[in-house]
């Protein structure tokens, strides 16, 4: 990321928290919406405790499986679909109902099926982000080039050459956008997830405080992982987007 778009980054985040304490300050109540600078304390207080690290590291415990899992489904789903029309056909149907059946009936069924486990949370979250993953690489799929087919055919190239060196790197550019879009969707599936049947998490936590009716709290701990996942975005996903997408400019 260029100095100018930290720059802007930045003082966008800072108008950002001034529009905050502006709204905190005019509410003039704490116990509805406390100030920016009123979080300090209670999140100092959770991290010398241990327990927002204990909670934030099963968070993301939590959204690297079901991430991982999704994004491996789905790119495969994706690129059988978008190379073969018999199966899309077969398969649209599919995608169009599972993109269209809301997560929480996903959820509520994964933990009544499986029970109320690791396998249940982690298994509904990939399952409400694989169609999206898979929507994604189809298209990417489509928009193959069909010279550079041709020229893997006519070079004779072996199957897993020609998907390490000629398709992947086409479908780099979509991977990385499924990516983005994924763990933005996912790591607020895992919140749900977490606070309808889990022990532990943020989602938990938000949830024991939502009973307790103590919002400082609820902004500390959902506050905290967001600024977690930014830092995965500006750090990894855009970086690694850019790099994908540089041999279309070239």
């Amino acid at each position: 990321m260029s100095p100018e778009a930290r720059g802007t980054g930045a003082l966008s985040l800072a108008a950002l928290l001034g529009l905050w304490a502006v709204a905190a300050l005019l509410t003039g109540d704490a116990m509805i919406l406390p100030a920016p600078w009123e979080l300090v304390a209670p999140l100092l207080q959770e991290v010398r405790s241990g327990e927002l690290p204990r909670h934030l590291g099963a968070t993301l415990g939590r959204v690297i499986a079901a991430f991982l899992l999704a994004m491996s489904i789905g790119v495969a789903l994706g690129l059988v679909m978008g190379r073969s029309a018999r199966a899309d056909r077969w398969l649209d149907p599919w995608l169009v109902v599972f993109l269209n059946l809301p997560a929480l009936v996903v959820i509520v069924l994964c933990y009544l099926w499986i029970g109320l486990t690791e396998v249940a949370a982690i298994l509904a979250v990939s399952l409400n982000k694989i169609p999206n993953v898979a929507t994604v690489l189809r298209e990417g799929a489509r928009a193959l080039s069909p010279d550079l087919d041709a020229m893997a055919r006519v070079y004779a190239m072996p199957a897993r050459t020609r998907l390490r060196h000629v398709i992947l790197p086409q479908l780099a550019p979509y991977i990385a956008g499924a990516a983005r879009s994924g763990v933005a969707l996912i790591w607020k599936i895992v919140l749900v997830v977490e606070f309808l049947g889990r022990s532990n998490g943020i989602g938990f936590q938000i949830h024991m405080y939502f009973q307790l009716f103590d919002v400082a709290m609820v902004l500390v701990y959902a506050l905290s992982f967001i600024a977690v996942m930014l830092v995965v975005e500006w750090r990894i996903l855009q970086p690694w987007e850019r790099r994908v997408r540089r041999w279309r400019a070239a």
